[in-house]
């Protein structure tokens, strides 16, 4: 079977796979698979029986090649069904299994197959829109005076200026972006989780014309100081992606979160804001806007494989 390299130009042709997917992990968003393509991880594409495999391929730690559940309009794999399609393409092992196929199946079907490790750095963090758009509520009130003192420094001085993202002012995002990373030391060597993040935010950017993607960036006195883009992922859910901005500015990230949910995510009932990737500070912002849930993630590996 032959497997294509995913690439930007693959958008289209696959796009018709997920108008009806159901999973709510981030990673099922087709934009999310296209633009964290690096030098180490690699992604390609197969069809097989009318559903699209995605597996990822990796240059320096082969034992981490997976392959993702399989994504059909109108079908899903039962476990048996998966360990026989791992033994056709030659692999051991499914990552990124939500809690949502175990649940469905059970645990215990399931281990006819497979041995299941949850993966807790890939779990999603899920919210309401409306709760993130409206922020009511005693719970929010440190949110709600955080964007108030934000307006009156910025947006009241018409310093603040809100804009959508597109080909006029990409380079500025661009260029924000590199002083973010700067910021983070993001080019250190224990920094590569940073650094392919840096380089999949300008995939994004760079090709957020070629997907069904918005864009928001936000300028201080001129200057891009934050952006933030939206993907679809279900019918009811769009994925947040790469939402940065610079944290030593007083209120920034509240008010530019908050105009993210109001301008990107109207169309949609849920907010999926990706994973803490078990970063605690991280953990910490999420958690502090009440997700109504997480989505956990799983990794299933066919029994007696080595």
């Amino acid at each position: 079977m032959t497997f294509n390299h995913l690439t930007v130009k693959d958008y289209t042709t696959l796009k018709p796979f997920f108008n009806n997917q159901k999973y709510d992990l981030c990673s099922y968003s087709l934009p999310t698979l296209i633009v964290w393509s690096n030098n180490t991880f690699q992604p390609f594409w197969t069809v097989y029986r009318g559903s699209l495999i995605v597996c990822a391929e990796y240059s320096t730690e082969s034992e981490e090649r997976h392959i993702i559940l399989p994504i059909s309009p109108g079908k899903e794999f039962s476990p048996d069904e998966l360990r026989d399609l791992a033994a056709t393409l030659g692999f051991t092992c499914f990552w990124l299994v939500p809690d949502s196929y175990i649940a469905r199946y059970g645990e215990e079907e399931i281990r006819r197959y497979f041995t299941i490790k949850e993966q807790n750095e890939y779990e999603d963090y899920i919210y309401l829109t409306r709760d993130l758009s409206e922020l009511s509520g005693n719970r929010y009130s440190k949110k709600r005076n955080l964007i108030h003192q934000f307006q009156k420094k910025y947006c009241e001085t018409d310093r603040a200026q809100l804009e959508s993202i597109s080909s006029e002012n990409i380079a500025d995002c661009l260029d924000f972006l590199d002083e973010w990373c700067r910021i983070r030391r993001c080019e250190q060597a224990d920094n590569n989780g940073l650094a392919c993040e840096k380089q999949a935010a300008a995939n994004m950017l760079q090709n957020i014309d070629k997907f069904d993607s918005e864009g928001l960036l936000l300028r201080i006195d001129g200057t891009v100081n934050a952006f933030g883009v939206s993907s679809f992922l279900t019918q009811e859910m769009g994925v947040l992606q790469f939402e940065k901005a610079f944290e030593k500015i007083k209120g920034l990230y509240q008010y530019f979160d908050n105009e993210c949910i109001k301008r990107l995510f109207g169309k949609f009932k849920y907010v999926n804001k990706e994973s803490d990737m078990n970063i605690p500070g991280l953990a910490h912002s999420k958690k502090s806007y009440y997700p109504i849930r997480k989505v956990k993630a799983y990794k299933l590996t066919v029994c007696n494989s080595s």
